[in-house]
């Protein structure tokens, strides 16, 4: 048996359902970079926009059950941060999926199976796999396990979207919307770093580093918002 194989039936025991329909799974698992030169083999793209309406389904009814005292507002910041990318790669991790995906080899030499937008991509064609073979109530009930850690951390809106939070923060006090400019970028290909700064009118700058454009800006946004909002 090779490693995938046996990578993709401890994906299946952490998931707790092991796929009638093999065909289903492996196209769940396929990245579309191993379409190209391939010809037609089916890839997970479509999977994935079933795959997001289902999650955002099942944490929806979720955070429902959960708090019936929440405001509109409030559950759609909690649902926006439990079906955020990070989140689904943080949940695919947890099921060992990136060892079972299938890559061209280039790619997994390149580090793609620990990216977050890979992750969480097959993640939610996952999902959508689950919901044509199980239905939703079995699936439903995967999900929130996997999910079950992210379910349960405190919800911070600064910690959940500090992006979001340092603009309204900032329309609030009166002040221009934040800016943020890259510093610079350093490291290979598949492990980048990034450092930039983000600044409003009337504060000074802050800066922070992350592995994506996208983790260091919102970790720059949390840096100065806590900084403005403590201060203030």
């Amino acid at each position: 048996m090779d490693r995938r194989a046996v990578a993709i039936t401890a994906f299946e025991g952490r998931l707790g359902h092991v796929f009638a329909d093999r065909a289903l799974l492996e196209r769940a698992l396929t990245h579309a970079s191993v379409r190209q030169g391939l010809g037609n083999r089916r890839d997970n793209e479509r999977l994935e926009f079933l795959g997001d309406r289902v999650l955002g389904l099942i944490i929806a009814q979720e955070l429902m059950d959960r708090d019936g005292e929440a405001r509109e507002g409030q559950l759609s910041k909690r649902l926006h941060r439990l079906v955020s990318g990070e989140s689904c790669a943080r949940a695919a991790r947890a099921a060992g999926l990136g060892e079972a995906l299938r890559l061209p080899g280039g790619e997994s030499r390149r580090g793609a199976r620990d990216q977050d937008t890979i992750l969480a991509d097959a993640c939610e064609a996952v999902i959508a796999a689950l919901y044509l073979e199980a239905g939703l109530e079995e699936t439903a009930r995967i999900v929130t396990r996997l999910w079950a850690d992210l379910l349960n951390e405190a919800v911070d809106p600064a910690l959940a979207n500090p992006k979001s939070e340092l603009q309204e923060w900032a329309a609030a006090q009166g002040r221009t919307p934040p800016a943020y400019r890259v510093l610079s970028r350093s490291g290979p290909a598949h492990q980048p770093k990034f450092v930039l700064e983000v600044s409003i009118e009337g504060a000074p700058p802050a800066v922070a580093a992350g592995g994506s454009l996208r983790a260091a800006q919102k970790a720059a946004a949390l840096s100065l918002l806590l900084r403005e909002r403590g201060g203030g």
